[in-house]
């Protein structure tokens, strides 16, 4: 263990229990809203990875990174989201090599219909509340 490190405390542990199943019931209450759209949860992922890409419109690379899956994986997750509908190919206007990806009207709409009430961010709020006192508040 690093010198400036101490081991945790039976407080901190339970405080980092408490976050992960605060984690895990986050994920499984997120996935149950896309479920109750009609989206599989990769799918609202990948939706929200294209919605939420830094930068405009991202690429299949970028997407296999905000989901942390190899590019052929991300390839065939965009095959399907385009044959329901969700998603578009387009070529970049300035290297027709590059392929980028967006959301069709259907894909923002459902996409739209999930964070509409920001629920996501109060759940992530709550989330950052069990968060804090494990990292420790700045003085």
């Amino acid at each position: 263990m690093p010198p400036d490190r101490h081991p945790l405390t039976d407080v901190e542990y339970q405080q980092l229990l408490e976050f992960r199943d605060r984690l895990r019931s986050f994920l499984r209450w997120s996935e149950a809203r896309a479920r109750s759209v009609g989206l599989s949860p990769a799918q609202h992922q990948l939706l929200l990875a294209i919605r939420g890409h830094r930068g405009g419109s991202p690429t299949i690379r970028d997407v296999a990174e905000h989901l942390l899956i190899r590019h052929h994986s991300a390839v065939g997750a965009v095959d399907r989201a385009v044959a329901a509908g969700l998603v578009e190919r387009r070529d970049d206007p300035n290297d027709r090599r590059i392929v980028r990806l967006s959301l069709t009207e259907r894909g923002a709409e459902l996409l739209a219909g999930l964070t509409l009430t920001h629920q996501h961010v109060e759940e992530l709020a709550r989330l950052r509340d069990h968060l804090e006192p494990l990292l420790g508040r700045p003085d």
